[in-house]
């Protein structure tokens, strides 16, 4: 199963792409310690130093003379972590209401998809606003804004799916063997759900981090921590005179989310049975 799953991934030569990329940013996070020339909060040099300007300054400095470079690589780290915890959190709620919904049915599933639709009837990125604003910018209050508006699209896909699978064979068969609902859902339903939610989640991962950057570039990302978004947030008003400052972090973003858009076509090729006939 596993060989087969790599050679399909393996032929979509973007998703091969998007995978060396996707590692690169996430060796570069780990190893943000060690790669790291200054700390990132140091005024270490003049402000507004073009890139190469100065020796150990290869991505120039920012308004207050803090080292680029130094922020990029430390800001791989934050700016992945709000994206993996808030999607973490956003599949946690999505995935139990929309098993309960697909799996119960009747009024569970009135309830929970009529309580889904007020959320979905609001814009994500207004939603995310005024949570951010009504707590106070913080990578915590960040994190549940990103989390709260992310979850509607899990419930509807869960649920289509636990409908699906609540007819096969396989769970009538445990019904007969008298297997309690909670233990059908999670040892037989969920694993052969996991494909679509896997796939679902490498695109919030990227959502996720879309979000910060634009909540951070109106300024309400958190004042303490150096991620992507707090780097474009802050160059925002010198954008004409220091360009190096938004380009930079900028296409850090437009990467990774790149690489997870094209990992995330990789799985969907990867772990879909139907792309050819074989035997999977």
């Amino acid at each position: 199963m596993t060989k087969i799953f790599w050679r399909r991934f393996c032929r979509n030569k973007g998703a091969v792409l998007g995978l060396i990329l996707l590692l690169f940013v996430v060796v570069t996070a780990l190893l943000s310690g060690v790669l790291i020339n200054n700390d990132p909060w140091a005024m270490v040099q003049q402000p507004f130093l073009k890139p190469g300007a100065e020796p150990g300054f290869l991505l120039g400095t920012d308004t207050l003379g803090r080292d680029i470079y130094s922020g990029l690589i430390y800001g791989a780290k934050i700016s992945l972590l709000i994206g993996l915890i808030s999607t973490a959190v956003a599949l946690l709620i999505g995935v139990t209401l929309g098993a309960m919904a697909g799996y119960y049915g009747g009024w569970p599933d009135i309830l929970i998809m009529r309580f889904t639709e007020i959320f979905q009837a609001i814009p994500s990125f207004a939603l995310a606003i005024v949570l951010v604003a009504i707590f106070e910018p913080s990578i915590h209050s960040i994190v549940a804004a990103i989390a709260i508006v992310s979850w509607p699209p899990v419930v509807r896909l869960v649920r289509s799916e636990f409908m699906t699978l609540r007819q096969r064979d396989f769970v009538m068969a445990a019904h007969l063997a008298g297997e309690s609902a909670p233990r059908i859902l999670l040892t037989q339903i969920l694993p052969n759900a996991m494909s679509p939610i896997i796939v679902m989640a490498s695109l919030m991962v990227a959502t996720a981090i879309l979000l910060e950057s634009g909540l951070s570039f109106l300024g309400l990302g958190d004042p303490n921590q150096m991620s992507w978004g707090y780097m474009i947030g802050s160059a925002r008003t010198a954008l004409r005179q220091a360009w190096w400052m938004a380009v930079f972090p900028g296409l850090a973003i437009l990467l990774t989310v790149l690489a997870l858009n094209l990992v995330g076509e990789g799985l969907n090729d990867g772990l879909n049975t139907r792309i050819d006939g074989r035997t999977s």
